[in-house]
């Protein structure tokens, strides 16, 4: 373990002690614990209250993300002891099952063994963007069948083994296998059995046509290719969900030209005129996009935000962090919804980008500060934090 990551390891503690889970005997005791491991192995091994704590932080730090108000909601599901790959797919079954939770979404994370921080490699890494992904299928003509932007995914997930249905029995929305990568670039599948995924099919409140468009989304949003870096430990298996914001679904799996792309088929749905831009087409029709999945998310029982009660939540997020005597961070092109963005009071502000940890990276970040460690002993910021749910 490096310097810096001893540093953080200590601070770590500091943290805990700083916001009451420890006192000054527990957390000196702990400090030299830790720095008889490191001495010893290279690394330690996090308490279940240091995981706990350090996941749910992790979030809280989280400057992409809008819904941090429940930070300390988060269920921390320890796999830490898994050796097996055939383990591993159970527990992602099981987060499934656990946050789904009959369309009653529950705020959890999975930890898998951590990496070893001389070689970086852990015993498994979870390829798959999400746990939950829909299949694009690359047609003779180049163009995609189904979503996009897994199109060299799905290409993959089918040279491991992965059946696709048949051509005939294709939909835009065929569930993708989930892939890990063991500890010797091994890359496995596995499917999900039937009836573990909640998804709900699309219907609009005033039009019954637009359910002719045979649109549908899963209930939970489980964004699995980050790591989780907490004191200096970082998990490069550890999946983590909270729920959908309406927009992240309506205005961008479906409205983003290079996604679904359905604008202009909801406009001609609903009957809008398309003749002009003037017409604001793609503006009404971008809106009943999401008055849908609003509308659906309901009817079938499935917690959902829409993006105006988001932002009144960032806001007391935002006033408890500053009662707490905590800096107030956010990444402003991510907190401003993508629908009617200057109606919210985020679009109108200003938000220090500053990532503290514990929180969570993209693997090319983490790169870069092993390099940057390894030319100096201040380390460097990172440049690619946060994570999406769209």
């Amino acid at each position: 373990m490096t310097n810096i990551q001893r540093d953080e390891a200590i601070a770590f503690q500091d943290l805990l002690h700083k916001e009451g889970l420890s006192t000054s005997e527990e957390v000196e005791r702990r400090k030299s614990e830790i720095q008889l491991a490191i001495d010893e192995t290279g690394t330690y091994r996090l308490s279940s209250l240091e995981c706990t704590h350090g996941a749910r932080v992790a979030w809280r730090n989280s400057i992409r993300c809008i819904g941090r108000l429940f930070w300390k909601g988060m269920h921390v599901l320890d796999q830490r002891h898994v050796q097996h790959i055939d383990d591993v797919f159970a527990a992602l079954e099981s987060h499934i099952a656990f946050a789904t939770n009959g369309g009653a979404i529950r705020p959890a994370i999975t930890l898998f063994p951590p990496e070893d921080p001389k070689t970086g490699v852990a015993p498994f890494r979870i390829v798959s963007h999400q746990l939950l992904r829909y299949a694009g299928y690359t047609l003779e003509d180049g163009s995609i069948f189904g979503d996009p932007m897994n199109a060299a995914f799905t290409q993959e997930c089918i040279n491991l083994g992965w059946t696709p249905p048949l051509p005939e029995e294709r939909t835009p929305f065929d569930l993708l296998p989930v892939m890990v990568e063991t500890a010797d670039g091994t890359r496995h599948i596995h499917k999900w059995p039937e009836g573990l995924v909640l998804q709900v099919p699309m219907e609009h409140p005033d039009s019954h046509a637009f359910s002719t468009l045979g649109l549908t989304w899963y209930a939970v949003p489980i964004i699995s290719d980050m790591i989780l870096d907490i004191g200096g430990v970082r998990f490069p298996a550890a999946p983590f969900n909270g729920w959908y914001m309406e927009t992240e679904i309506g205005a961008r799996n479906f409205g983003d030209k290079h996604r679904y792309n359905q604008l202009e088929v909801v406009a001609d749905v609903m009957g809008f005129d398309r003749s002009s831009e003037r017409t604001l087409w793609r503006d009404k029709a971008l809106v009943e996009l999401n008055v849908a999945v609003l509308h659906s998310f309901k009817k079938a029982g499935v917690k959902l935000i829409d993006h105006h009660t988001a932002v009144e939540q960032h806001e007391q997020f935002e006033r408890l962090e500053s009662e707490a005597g905590r800096p107030v961070t956010g990444e402003w092109s991510w907190l401003v919804p993508p629908l009617s963005g200057s109606t919210t009071s985020v679009f109108h502000r200003e938000f220090d980008a500053t990532e503290h940890k514990p929180n969570f990276f993209y693997r090319a970040s983490l790169d870069k500060e092993k390099t940057a460690s390894s030319e100096s002993s201040k380390g460097c910021p990172f440049s690619q934090a946060g994570h999406s749910t769209s």
